[in-house]
């Protein structure tokens, strides 16, 4: 499995980009995608996920109503649009994949099997 991110870059307080993740090398029917993030000194923590054949989606408390997760099956790719942006959400954006995931466990980390490089998001406020 090749998870491929882009679209991170340098942002002021209120700006928007938008994430990709290419995802290559399985069928990720019933899998779980996700967008994790970690700043310097921090764990990694959830962003946003979703099951990759439809069901709901899925955010943490500190995006909601400012990132959207969504993904192009012909193009087996993940976006994350990130609006409204501010200074605390600087921080390494990474996509997973949670094989035959659960709900319950998307969360975690520990939950997923296959992960992206990482792309680097930067607001200065």
């Amino acid at each position: 499995v090749q998870l491929q991110a882009s679209g991170g870059g340098l942002v002021q307080a209120g700006g928007s980009l938008r994430l990709s993740c290419a995802a290559s090398g399985r069928t990720f029917t019933g899998d779980i995608v996700g967008w994790f993030r970690q700043a310097p000194g921090k764990e990694r923590e959830f962003v946003a996920g979703l099951r990759w054949s439809g069901g709901s989606t899925v955010y943490a408390d500190a995006v909601k109503g400012r990132f959207t997760i969504s993904k192009d099956n012909a193009k087996s790719t993940l976006y994350l649009q990130m609006n409204n942006l501010k200074p605390e959400d600087t921080a390494v954006y990474y996509c997973a994949v949670y094989p035959r995931g659960i709900y319950g466990n998307l969360r975690r980390p520990s939950s997923y099997d296959y992960w992206g490089q990482g792309t680097q998001v930067t607001v200065s406020s």
